[in-house]
């Protein structure tokens, strides 16, 4: 009975809203009400009547700025509103609604007919109700329009008092973040969030902690996600969420056996109380029995059309056979060329006949197109004929793909990435064993080899960290020019192992070259191995041409919390000289710092000498 008032009240406002439209003016609606409204709510003429006069009242009017013009609610004993000239007892009071009328109706409804400047005009003016703004938000964005559904939602969380937010508007806070992310409004997206934390009520601050620490976790900033995350923990301490984002930020910092722990921990409290669907506490107790596949099969799972395809990738990479030999051959100069045999063209030609793009040539890891939009044709094709594998050109674009959709995600490393880094170091150990040489990234076809090195270095470097260093050493050692920029990382895993000499050796760039973009990387960690190795003098002066490098840098790394800065230069890059190029160090090196005794109050001391 219910459903049926709901759509007849949803008629007959949306024809009430045309009629009001036409001049405005009361008389004009009830005109309206009595000779068509009565077909829109089963021929009832006094429930018609009864309704105009509650839908005029909270109806926004484009000639009042968007005010209502309410009518006194008569006594019993007086001349009833609807102008019918009976006393209200005898008519619009004798009425009883099957349902109840929300107050926002009318204001909803308009909202979704204004578009323009109408639209603009009367979210300016702040008179429309939370509950309206809502709803309507979450219906633009539900039906793909964007734009529309980010003006609304602005609407909602700009208004003055957040007391007033309804506790349904956490989906539209998230939808509103999203859309930020989506549409590169990234200082509307810090904006809100910084709002939302010194303002916004409890639930929502939760919520915001939680996108913040996500937030932090893509951008590698383990130690500002670490600190998000404990804000999150005291504002919500028993949301479920919080067992799913300290999961993925352990896995993000290599810590696979507490990640699993602390889901346990989880488990086990969240279960005690009681408050748990079934659904969340069986996703709680497979994060508890193996954080990295509950959360890969939970990410495959959201994909949708791709949850068929992409498990079946992964059965097939599971069962991969043993990869054939290449064509490599040593020149007398030493250096190593691989080139592709007849086959394995004809393989590639199969290939890109289904795969819609092809790698970039001028950047190591770009492609000319996006290939996810057509994955569930080119993956059902791809594994099929699993002997596609065979051919370098292929593993090399279904690496840059899943490298572009899955890199930043450490739980998805084991069924993807390793696999093929097996299949690629088979390669390299063959080119190795030609002799001593070079792998040059413009000889012959090496240039596919070292590209899809590098995107298997980065696809493992959350999710298999030791595995994605061991192939950056590999590839540096043939390819000492380092065409692939390799350095940086090595030098990192070389610190973290505690291998300082070599660190320290791998610093120095081949005679006549360059320090390059990493300049600042191999400059700091020379600083460090020499401080480990306890040659002072040596590690101040490269201390002072890091910070001559970079003047931004000793304030940065040394300060306990710093407030973060946002990259601003070319294709998201920091800057040569700039702080982001000192933030962007500090995130992914302070912890080496840290961890070193007494390295942290050297800096500072060199710091404040200065």
């Amino acid at each position: 009975m219910l459903a049926v008032w709901v759509e007849q009240l949803l008629g007959f406002a949306s024809g009430a809203l045309k009629a009001i439209r036409q001049d405005e003016r009361y008389p004009t609606l009830m005109t309206w009400a009595r000779r068509e409204g009565p077909t829109l709510v089963g021929g009832n003429l006094p429930m018609a009547q009864a309704l105009a006069p509650e839908l005029w009242s909270q109806t926004p009017l484009e000639r009042l700025d968007f005010a209502t013009e309410p009518l006194a609610r008569p006594g019993r004993n007086e001349p009833c509103w609807c102008d019918s000239g009976r006393k209200t007892k005898e008519c619009c009071g004798a009425v009883r609604l099957p349902g109840p009328v929300p107050g926002h109706l009318m204001w909803m409804l308009s909202l979704r007919e204004w578009k323009g400047n109408t639209l603009k005009a009367a979210l300016a003016s702040g008179r429309a109700p939370a509950q309206g703004l809502l709803e309507d938000g979450l219906i633009a964005a539900e039906t793909g329009q964007r734009g529309r559904a980010q003006q609304i939602l602005e609407s909602l969380f700009q208004r003055g008092d957040w007391s007033k937010l309804p506790e349904q508007a956490e989906p539209a806070f998230e939808i509103l973040i999203d859309l930020y992310q989506e549409r590169g409004f990234h200082r509307k997206r810090e904006a809100l969030l910084d709002a939302v934390l010194e303002h916004g009520p409890l639930f929502l601050r939760g919520v915001a902690l939680e996108r913040l620490c996500l937030m932090h976790l893509d951008a590698d900033d383990l130690d500002s996600a670490r600190a998000a995350f404990v804000r999150a923990q005291q504002a919500l301490p028993d949301s479920p969420t919080l067992a799913y984002i300290e999961a993925m930020l352990l896995l993000h910092e290599g810590h696979e056996q507490e990640a699993a722990e602390r889901a346990r921990f989880w488990f086990r409290r969240l279960a005690r109380q009681g408050d748990l669907d079934p659904d969340q506490l069986e996703f709680l107790a497979d994060l508890a029995e193996d954080p990295g596949a509950t959360l890969a099969e939970q990410l495959l799972n959201a994909e949708e059309d791709l949850a068929g395809p992409l498990a079946s990738l992964q059965a097939l990479l599971e069962v991969l056979p043993t990869a054939p030999l290449l064509q490599v051959t040593r020149t007398d100069e030493g250096r190593l060329v691989y080139r592709q045999s007849d086959r394995e063209q004809a393989l590639v030609a199969a290939w890109l006949a289904c795969f819609p793009a092809e790698a970039v040539s001028e950047s190591p890891l770009g492609l000319e197109e996006d290939p996810w939009p057509a994955a569930a044709e080119w993956l059902a094709e791809l594994c099929a004929p699993p002997e596609w594998l065979d051919a370098p050109a292929v593993l090399q674009g279904l690496t840059l793909a899943l490298t572009t959709r899955f890199g930043s995600m450490p739980w998805m490393a084991p069924s993807l990435f390793v696999p093929l880094a097996e299949r690629l170091e088979r390669w390299l150990e063959q080119a190795a064993a030609e002799g001593p040489g070079t792998l040059v990234w413009e000889d012959g076809d090496n240039a596919l080899l070292l590209r899809t090195g590098l995107a298997l270095v980065v696809g493992m470097e959350r999710g298999a960290r030791q595995r994605s260093r061991q192939l950056a050493e590999r590839l540096l050692a043939l390819d000492d020019h380092d065409s692939l920029g390799l350095r940086e990382l090595v030098l990192d895993q070389l610190l973290r192992d505690g291998r300082d000499d070599e660190a320290l050796a791998i610093s120095y760039p081949p005679e006549d070259e360059e320090l390059g973009e990493a300049a600042l990387s191999l400059l700091l960690g020379r600083a460090l191995s020499l401080f480990r190795l306890e040659r002072l003098n040596e590690a101040a002066e490269a201390l002072e041409t890091a910070r001559r490098y970079n003047p931004h840098v000793l304030t940065l790394l040394s300060a306990e919390n710093p407030r973060p800065v946002p990259l601003a230069g070319r294709d998201g890059l920091a800057e040569p000289g700039s702080r982001a190029e000192a933030w962007q160090y500090r995130t992914l090196m302070r912890d080496q710092w840290r961890a070193t005794p007494g390295a942290l109050d050297w800096l500072q001391a060199r710091r404040d000498a200065r």
